[in-house]
């Protein structure tokens, strides 16, 4: 059969009864052939493709169909040069005409096909290459031109001398095993010496194979076929850079990929590498939690949080995702929506808050990718995504790279953001200079992080955002949210003023004559006589009332009218005894001090009593940090009254004295109302 080629053309040479032809004619299925003595026959094409010992040889030059020229990079120079001689020589043998001789120019007479049959060609050609001082035969040249014929100038080098190298060398193959076994055993264990695994080799060689077997070579050799061995698995490395590189899926990465905004959006939770002053004196790390759009790259929303998020806060990342995000005050212009790609002119109908939001797209998310923290899988979480019409899919343990992306915006926004600020400590100790302060306060580095991610992220080029169209230019998160709006078409839908309730923890209570009691609390309003010793009619849950609460604002809870479906917002009944809000974990740690000292823990007043003593010892004593934890969790990341104020009444609020601290009564405390973004839109 015709290997390789399309069809049999005029000048084609092939192999036919042990003969080689040319074919010098072509009709319709008859095939003229001319042989190397000039004799003429015809032959009908389907027999001339089955007859038995029939060979296509290409065209008239003898050169090969297709002939792997990059390969010639990969052997010497001496024998690339040499196996281009053996070609010059064989399509001399093959035609009768030197490479570089013009076409006019007639074949030499001892490699004239007309004068001379092949065997004969062969025999001149074995002799010429002798007395040039080459050691061939007639053997050889025959050999050198069906391998010509095979494989092209590749099949004239001489494969000695591109054979691969072995990276352990010669070294016994049981030595080799037992290398790696024993790396592969530290894979866990603290990074050790070259020197612990030769003792452990020899150990487990002698276990093996009896001691004294398996002879072991010497120390260079040694370290060398460990080197060889460990190459990419951080041996000796970083410990936390070996366990990553072990957990790497052994087949091939599969990318996360979507066609449009929201279609996939991970979220995750990690330190931040900078010190954040909590409270006076006490610094600590905060935890991000972030929700990247895989489609876009854009960070939906980003949440800054003390050390130790709650499921709470990743509920409240949702909510966060589906509001627009304010053009805050000093922000320039430049930043604004309209100065965008993002098509936002036709979405003001829908949301108005539009007009007056930064250049960050509103995207709501269809799936979720998270990992197996405990804040990603809480009923909390699960619950909030549920109600929202999200789907979650859970990552595989252990598994990173099966959300990638937000893995690596993590990386970035430490290149970009992180080290530039005051305060970076570095990826870890190694990386940390001397004298590393905390200088930002958790807000503001929040609002820092809030507006880089406006100013920089979203309007910066990114090598993973590339359109198939325009493969040579890079997007940013907002031009990809631009273009995918275009091509798939997406009208996202914001949070109605009631849905933030939804997101937050719920218990379920029973509604009696002294109000609602969670924890040791107890929450009453006139609102709530109505409710009171009455079922809720929720039978599942035995016509208990559904309460739901802020784990970082416990001076009211709010209740749902199950006749009516509103909200009712309970107060606690002794907030007018601390002049400060507090968060779940100050009040469980007034009980333990209660405890310790003998006191009784469920009497609301002591422990209230405690709970203010707590916090004002806190601004100097040892649980000093417990109270900051709790003023930094408070601190909102939008906070909108102080942000509308001048700078010199920021300022002087902030300082406050001893007496101005004594008279500040209960009646000042403001407490926190219902979420409603469309009305802190339109504020904003």
């Amino acid at each position: 059969m015709v290997s390789g080629r399309a069809a049999l053309r005029v000048g084609d040479q092939v192999r036919l009864d042990e003969r080689l032809h040319t074919v010098v004619g072509l009709s319709g299925t008859l095939v003229r052939l001319a042989d190397e003595a000039g004799r003429a026959s015809l032959v009908l094409l389907p027999h001339l493709l089955a007859a038995e010992g029939f060979e296509f040889l290409g065209q008239g030059d003898g050169s090969p169909v297709v002939a792997p020229f990059a390969l010639l990079d990969t052997v010497p120079p001496q024998e690339a040069e040499k196996a281009t001689a053996w070609e010059r020589h064989l399509l001399e043998l093959e035609s009768g005409r030197q490479s570089g001789i013009g076409a006019g120019a007639g074949p030499r007479p001892e490699y004239d096909p007309a004068l001379h049959t092949l065997e004969e060609r062969i025999a001149a050609k074995a002799t010429e290459l002798r007395a040039l001082g080459w050691t061939v035969s007639a053997r050889t040249v025959e050999r050198m031109r069906a391998r010509y014929r095979d494989q092209g100038v590749w099949g004239l080098v001489d494969h000695r001398k591109t054979r691969l190298s072995s990276p352990t060398g010669r070294t016994d193959e049981r030595v080799v095993s037992a290398v790696a076994e024993v790396l592969a055993s530290q894979l866990n264990e603290s990074t050790g010496t070259r020197g612990r695994v030769r003792r452990r080799v020899e150990a487990l060689l002698a276990e093996q194979h009896g001691a004294g077997v398996v002879p072991m070579p010497s120390k260079t050799t040694f370290y060398r076929l460990v080197e060889a061995v460990s190459v990419g698995t951080h041996a000796f490395g970083s410990a936390a850079s070996r366990r990553s590189q072990a957990r790497r899926p052994e087949g091939m990465f599969t990318p996360s990929a979507a066609c449009r905004p929201g279609e996939l959006v991970q979220i995750d939770t990690t330190p931040l590498d900078v010190l954040v002053i909590l409270e006076d004196g006490v610094s600590g790390r905060p935890e991000l939690t972030i929700a990247v759009d895989v489609a876009t790259r854009t960070i939906c929303a980003a949440v800054l949080r003390p050390a130790g998020t709650k499921a709470v806060d990743a509920s409240l990342l949702l909510a966060k995702m589906l509001v627009p995000e304010p053009l805050r005050p000093g922000w320039p212009e430049a930043l604004a929506l309209p100065a965008t790609l993002i098509p936002h002119a036709r979405l003001l109908d829908i949301d108005a808050r539009l007009e007056q939001a930064a250049a960050k797209p509103v995207i709501v998310p269809e799936t979720i990718g998270i990992d197996h923290g405990k804040v990603f899988v809480s009923d909390t979480f699960i619950a909030a995504c549920r109600s929202l019409g999200v789907s979650v899919q859970p990552s595989r343990p252990a598994t990173p790279t099966d959300k990638a992306i937000v893995e690596r915006t993590f990386s970035s926004i430490n290149t970009l953001l992180c080290q530039h600020v005051s305060g970076y400590t570095g990826s870890n100790t190694d990386r940390r200079g001397a004298g590393v302060e905390a200088v930002w306060t958790l807000a503001e580095l929040d609002d820092l992080l809030q507006e880089w991610i406006v100013a920089c992220w979203q309007q910066r080029p990114h090598d993973g955002l590339r359109s198939p169209f325009l493969p040579g230019r890079s997007m940013s998160p907002n031009d990809a949210y631009a273009l995918l709006v275009a091509r798939t078409g997406y009208v996202p839908l914001p949070l109605s003023g009631l849905d933030y309730l939804e997101l937050l923890p719920a218990v379920w209570r029973s509604v009696n004559a002294y109000g609602i009691r969670i924890d040791h609390r107890t929450y009453n309003c006139p609102e709530l006589a109505p409710l009171k010793r009455r079922p809720s009619g929720v039978d599942a849950k035995g016509g208990l009332w559904e309460v739901h609460y802020d784990p970082y604002d416990l001076s009211q809870v709010s209740v749902r009218d199950a006749r009516t479906g509103k909200w009712i917002t309970v107060p606690w009944t002794h907030r007018h005894l601390i002049s400060a809000p507090f968060a779940d974990f100050t009040w469980r740690r007034a009980r333990d001090l209660l405890a310790l000292r003998g006191q009784d823990e469920t009497d609301q007043a002591t422990v209230a009593a405690a709970v203010k003593q707590l916090l004002v010892r806190a601004e100097s004593g040892p649980d000093r940090r417990v109270a900051a934890r709790t003023r930094a969790a408070l601190e909102p990341p939008r906070p909108l009254a102080t942000l509308a104020a001048p700078a010199s009444e920021i300022d002087e609020a902030d300082e406050w004295d001893e007496e101005e601290a004594a008279a500040y009564t209960p009646s000042n405390v403001i407490p926190f109302g219902v979420f409603d973004a469309f009305t802190d839109g339109s504020r904003l």
